[in-house]
Order: structure tokens, then C-alpha cells, then sequence
């Protein structure tokens, strides 16, 4: 590791926060391509490749209205967000959690605290 110097403070401190800045433009820049591209239109392929799941399935998922689906004139299309968020909604709970759950509901019914 180079040695530096007192008098080498200022510049070091320059070429971080010009560091810095550069790193937070990247997250920022980051940030607005994710909100983008979870507004991206979707076919029903292009969801079954996401879902990694056949065409068919996705077809027998719309009309039993378990998927987010939007429907104009015969085609259907998807939300790319509205899938990841369907697919967050089915996380299955662990023993703690469910444990942590029922501790915090009891013990907010309880009324003699």
C-alpha cells in the first residue's frame, strides 16, 4: 500500500469525492433502467421465458385469473413488474417467522400484560 502524505490530503480527498460522485451517478442511473424495465410490455412468450414456464401453463394461469394479465383484442400481455411481484406474493413463510407472527399477535391480544 503506497505511503501518503499530510500534504497529500487535499488531493486524495478530491479524487474520492470524484470517485464518489461517479459511483452515485452510476446507482442513480441504475435505479431509473430498473423502474423501466419493470414497466416493460411483455408477450405471453416473452412471460413464459421469464416464469420459466410453458405457453400453455401461462394460458391455463390467465383464465383461471391467477396471473396478472392484460388482454387487448385476442393478445395478451404482461407487465414484467407485475409478474416479479406475483412472484414475490407466493413466498412460503419460514417455522420463524411464522413462529415471530403469532408470538407478536398474542402478545398484542393479551390484555393482561
Amino acid at each position: 500500500m503506497k505511503r501518503y502524505r499530510f500534504e497529500d490530503l487535499p488531493d486524495i480527498i478530491g479524487e474520492l469525492l470524484l470517485k464518489m460522485n461517479s459511483i452515485e451517478k452510476l446507482l442513480l442511473e441504475n435505479k431509473v433502467n430498473n423502474v423501466v424495465a419493470d414497466d416493460d410490455l411483455l408477450t405471453i412468450s416473452e412471460a413464459a421465458k421469464l416464469l420459466k414456464l410453458s405457453v400453455a401453463t401461462i394460458y391455463t394461469k390467465v383464465c383461471r385469473n391467477e396471473i396478472p394479465a392484460n388482454k387487448q383484442g385476442k393478445r395478451l400481455y404482461f407487465y414484467r413488474g407485475e409478474l416479479l411481484n406475483w412472484i414475490k406474493s407466493g413466498r412460503i413463510k419460514t417455522i420463524t417467522e411464522i413462529q415471530l407472527e403469532t408470538e407478536t399477535k398474542f402478545n398484542s391480544k393479551n390484555i393482561y400484560k
